[in-house]
C-alpha cells in the first residue's frame, strides 16, 4: 500500500492533490491513501472562518469548501486529524469521527479506524497542561479564550487510546511526542530552526500526552506536523523490542518538504475506511464518563469487562457491517453571491453521521449540552450572554512555548526585515576605517602590510554589505 503523508494542510487541498497527481504520473505509481497530520482547516463557509483560531492575515477560504459542496471530489481517500488551526465548530459535530466531505474522513478528537488491514490511530489537537485534565466545555460561538482552548488535547481522549491493546500500524498526532528529538539528528534540526534549541535542551519541545501514547502503543509509524519542518527519528522500544519510525513534515508551500510517500505491506486492495471493533468497544465503554464540563472525568466509573463490550460490538458489526455512515451536509457551502453571514443559519446542528454512530452503539447524544448547564473554569465568568476572560491573556499561554510556528516565522521575517532597514539606514563606517588604516600604513611606510591590507580590505568591504540571514527556511 502506497500512502502519501502530508504535514500541515492549511486548507490547500487543491495543491496537495495536484502534487499527488504529479507524483503518480512521474513515478508511474498509484497512491492508495493520503494522511494529513493536522491544521486541515475544513472551512465550509464564512461562519466556520469565525471559529478558526488564526491571525487575521491567514483567514482565507482556501479550497476545502469545494470538496464539501461536491464541486470537487478527493481523488484519493483522505484521513486527517485536527491541529490548532481548525474550524472547531465543524470538527465538534464529528467528535467521534466521520466524513468531513466525500472521500475525506476525520479521525475524530481521538480514534482508530482500519484502511484495508492497516490500523490507523490518531489524536487531534495540541497539548496544553492548563486544559489537559478538563472536560470538553467549549461550545460555539467561541470567545477569545475558548477558540484557543477547544483544540487542546484532553486526558479523556488520551485515556481511551491508552486502552488499545491490539497493534497499531500508523499513528497521527499534530504536535511531536515529547523527547522525540533525542532519537534523531536534533543538531541538524537546530541548524535550520534555531529557536528550537533551548526547548530541546530543556526537554520541553513536544507533547507529554503524545509521548505517553508512543510508549504505550509502539506503532510501526508515527507521523506529525505542527513545527513546519521535516524531521525523522527511529525509536527503539526496549532492548530487542519493536521499532517506531517517526516522520514530521512541513506545511504545503513551494520548496518545502510537506509530502512523502511511504510504502507499507498490506493485503491486496481494494481499500476502504472501516470502523475498528476494538475502538468501538472502547468508545462504548467510556462514553458514559465523557467529561463535558471543566471537571475531571472519573474514568474508573465503568461497568462490565472489555470483552463484554467487544462481544456486543462484534454482534452489531456482523448485522450492520463496518462501513462508516454516509456523508451529509449540515451547513451551506461557501457562495460569493450569498454569504452565509447574511443568512439565518445559526447554531451547531446535530450531524446525522454522529447521530447514526451513537444509535449504532446504543449511546445517548450529549455533544450539544446547553451552554447554561455547563460549568466553567475558575478563570472564566459569565455576564449576560457573554463569557468574559478574567486575568491577562498570558494566563492562557501554552505549556509548550512553540504553539504557532506561523507566528514565529512571521516574527522572524519581520525582525529580519527591520534589521535590513536598520543596516541600510546606518552610515557605512567600513570605508572610513579602511581610509584611516591606509593612511596609517602609508605614514609608516610598511609596504608589505599595505599590500595585504588592500587585497583583504576589498573583500571585507564587500562582505560587510551582505544581508544577514535569519536561519529560517
Amino acid at each position: 500500500m502506497k500512502i502519501a503523508v502530508e504535514g500541515c494542510m492549511h486548507g490547500d487541498l487543491d495543491k496537495v492533490y495536484e502534487t499527488i497527481k504529479y507524483i503518480e504520473n512521474t513515478r508511474n505509481i498509484k497512491i492508495d491513501l493520503l494522511l494529513c497530520c493536522g491544521d486541515f482547516q475544513a472551512v465550509r463557509n464564512e461562519k466556520d472562518m469565525e471559529c478558526l483560531s488564526v491571525p487575521p492575515k491567514y483567514r482565507e477560504m482556501k479550497s476545502f469548501w469545494k470538496y464539501y459542496a461536491g464541486q470537487e471530489v478527493a481523488p484519493v481517500p483522505t484521513i486527517f486529524i485536527g491541529g490548532n488551526h481548525e474550524a472547531s465548530n465543524y470538527l465538534w459535530e464529528l467528535y467521534y469521527g466521520g466524513w468531513a466531505a466525500p472521500n475525506i474522513y476525520f479521525l475524530g478528537f481521538s480514534g482508530v479506524v482500519k484502511f484495508g488491514n492497516i490500523r490507523i490511530g490518531g489524536l487531534s489537537g495540541i497539548y496544553n497542561a492548563r486544559h489537559y485534565h478538563l472536560g470538553h466545555f467549549e461550545r460555539p460561538p467561541y470567545n477569545d479564550s475558548t477558540i484557543r482552548s477547544v483544540y487542546h488535547v484532553r486526558e479523556y481522549d488520551v485515556h481511551k487510546l491508552m486502552q488499545v491493546e491490539e497493534p497499531i500500524d500508523i499513528f497521527l498526532s499534530h504536535d511531536w511526542p515529547l523527547g522525540i528529538t533525542d532519537y534523531g539528528n536534533w543538531k541538524e534540526l537546530v541548524r535550520h530552526k534555531k529557536h528550537f534549541k533551548d526547548e530541546i535542551q530543556q526537554g520541553t519541545l513536544g507533547s507529554k500526552a503524545a509521548a505517553q501514547l508512543l510508549e504505550k502503543l509502539k506503532p510501526s509509524y508515527w507521523f506529525s506536523a505542527h513545527l513546519h519542518c521535516k524531521f525523522t527519528a527511529l525509536v527503539q522500544h526496549e532492548e530487542g523490542g519493536p521499532m517506531t519510525k517517526f516522520l514530521a513534515l512541513d506545511k504545503c508551500l513551494p520548496g518545502r518538504k510537506f509530502l512523502q510517500i511511504v510504502d507499507i505491506e498490506s493485503d491486496p486492495g481494494p481499500f476502504e475506511v472501516q470502523y475498528d471493533e476494538e475502538w468501538l468497544a472502547i468508545t462504548r465503554k467510556f462514553n458514559c464518563v465523557l467529561p463535558l464540563t471543566n471537571q475531571r472525568g472519573n474514568f474508573g466509573n465503568t461497568q462490565l469487562d472489555m470483552q463484554d463490550f467487544r462481544q456486543w460490538v462484534r454482534s452489531r458489526l456482523e448485522d450492520r457491517g463496518a462501513k462508516p455512515c454516509e456523508f451529509s451536509q449540515t451547513a451551506p457551502p461557501y457562495n460569493r453571491s450569498h454569504p452565509v453571514s447574511n443568512t439565518t443559519f445559526l447554531g451547531h446542528p446535530r450531524n446525522p453521521q454522529t447521530v447514526s454512530f451513537l444509535e449504532f452503539l446504543d449511546l445517548p447524544y450529549v455533544l450539544d449540552n446547553a451552554l447554561e448547564s455547563r460549568d466553567f473554569p475558575a478563570s472564566l465568568t459569565q455576564k449576560g450572554d457573554n463569557i468574559l476572560l478574567v486575568g491577562s491573556i498570558d494566563d492562557y499561554s501554552e505549556d509548550i512555548p512553540i504553539e504557532d510556528e506561523d507566528e514565529l516565522e512571521d516574527v522572524a521575517e519581520a525582525d529580519n526585515e527591520n534589521q535590513r532597514k536598520e543596516n541600510k539606514n546606518q552610515p557605512d563606517r567600513c570605508p572610513l576605517l579602511l581610509q584611516l588604516l591606509l593612511l596609517y600604513f602609508i605614514f609608516h611606510n610598511n609596504e608589505l602590510l599595505l599590500r595585504c591590507f588592500i587585497t583583504h580590505g576589498r573583500y571585507l568591504s564587500k562582505k560587510s554589505r551582505q544581508p544577514i540571514s535569519n536561519g529560517y527556511e
